[in-house]
């Protein structure tokens, strides 16, 4: 299966994704460019950006929950 595939099964469950658990559960180093793959797709997906306690600015990423946004919907 491909990094894209995964990310977005994982997104579809409703969890939010960022860099580290894209790294730790997909082995991918590059979560920004795949997320804009899927968004190049249709796939509606937003980011949060928070701010860590280390003061760096994170990316949480989450697919929007009504489905009629979806591709295909």
């Amino acid at each position: 299966m491909s990094q894209n595939h995964d990310i977005l099964r994982w997104l579809k469950r409703g969890e939010t994704l960022t860099p580290l658990d894209a790294l730790e559960h997909f082995g991918c180093f590059r979560l920004s460019a795949r997320i804009y793959e899927l968004r190049e797709q249709g796939w509606p997906i937003e980011c949060e950006r928070r701010m860590t306690c280390g003061g760096n600015v994170v990316g949480h990423y989450t697919l929007v929950k009504n489905k009629d946004q979806w591709p295909g919907h």
